[in-house]
């Protein structure tokens, strides 16, 4: 459900020169390093039929039991060497989202709400999200 509701905020608020696409897509981000984020934005110019060869403007994961420790470590290092923009995690245990931009080359957080918290994004585009609306 989170996935999906993210997806629908997402591309309501997408000005058109950029896209928001859905796993799986790969994005290969190094010659040996493919992913697979829940939800990215990128420039529609960046993309082929198959891949996103360049890092995402945003990655965005929702985290689950199976996937909280490689969604808050490994793919946030690797999203972060790769010099993707924007990095965030919705949590739909508590519900809450944390927002990650990069900033000299080191991932910062910007913004962590839970609940019914608002919190307005810049970057990869203007918006408001409220955690606990993403939980359908």
């Amino acid at each position: 459900r989170a996935v999906g509701e993210l997806h629908i905020l997402l591309r309501r608020h997408c000005p058109p020169d950029l896209e928001v696409l859905l796993a799986p897509f790969d994005v290969a981000l190094a010659v040996n390093t493919v992913v697979q984020p829940d939800l990215l934005v990128t420039r529609r110019s960046d993309t082929t039929e198959t891949d996103l060869p360049v890092a995402p403007l945003l990655a965005l994961e929702v985290l689950s039991p199976s996937t909280r420790h490689i969604d808050l470590g490994l793919k946030r290092a690797r999203y972060e060497t790769a010099g993707s923009p924007s990095y965030w995690v919705f949590d739909p245990a508590e519900p809450s989202m944390t927002v990650w931009e990069l900033e000299a080359g080191r991932y910062v957080e910007r913004a962590r709400v839970t609940g019914d918290d608002n919190c307005i994004v810049t970057a990869p585009y203007r918006m408001t999200l409220r955690p606990a609306d993403l939980l359908g």
